[in-house]
């Protein structure tokens, strides 16, 4: 591997959730709970509880150290949920997790400019096998990392670095996109550039700056 410098074109690596995949977690609580789904200060803190900010039990099943029914009987014993509910959450997580056109076109636009396309994704088993179903991961990415294959979470510094080795190339040759801080700070801790994903608009205004994707014609 050698690094081609911060000038030259980097592998352009996309997080999923919230990035390429729509990703509403009051919705996903929501259609677990349809009774409370009225009632945003539960679903709130449903939320809260259920997700625990992505650490805790949930961090564990991201991470791939825990199923689906380890998830739910730990969630049982911690906030009194039936396991059906917690069960219920992963296939609406799984409905929920759908390409968000403006970022799909503007992978395409990389693509089609010579650019590279990896994804590394903190992802539990059973949804990172539904995406790889449901879409053409291997169209869209030359490679990819799910947390739950190799058992590392963003943004655990030996995970960026795991990632660099499976694409081919330097820490400084990797570009990060994505929208949790934590995630951005600790891909430029490991070397990585990185771009904060708010929305499509946005990428693509600093995918222009870059010189990674040309400016749009008559200002339009």
């Amino acid at each position: 591997m050698g690094s081609r410098g911060v000038n030259a074109s980097p592998r352009f690596v996309f997080d999923f959730g919230a990035v390429l995949f729509r990703w509403r977690p009051s919705v996903v609580v929501a259609a677990a709970w349809p009774e409370q789904a009225e009632q945003p200060a539960w679903i709130e803190r449903a939320v809260r509880d259920c997700f625990q900010g992505y650490g805790g039990d949930w961090g564990l099943f991201d991470q791939g150290l825990i199923d689906v029914d380890t998830l739910a009987r730990r969630h049982e014993a911690r906030l009194g949920w039936p396991p059906e509910r917690v069960h219920a959450v992963v296939a609406a997580a799984q409905q929920e997790l759908q390409p968000q056109a403006g970022v799909l076109a503007l992978m395409e636009a990389l693509q089609a400019a010579g650019h590279r396309l990896s994804y590394l994704s903190n992802m539990p088993a059973p949804l990172a096998r539904a995406l790889q179903l449901a879409h053409p991961l291997r169209d869209w990415f030359e490679s990819g990392v799910f947390s739950s294959d190799v058992r590392l979470c963003k943004p655990d510094p030996a995970l960026f670095g795991l990632a660099a080795r499976r694409f081919g190339e330097d820490p400084g040759d990797c570009l990060l996109i994505d929208d949790h801080p934590a995630n951005v700070a600790g891909a430029q801790a490991a070397g990585w550039r990185a771009i904060a994903f708010t929305d499509a608009p946005a990428l693509a205004v600093a995918l222009r700056a870059g010189g990674w994707l040309p400016q749009p014609k008559n200002g339009s």
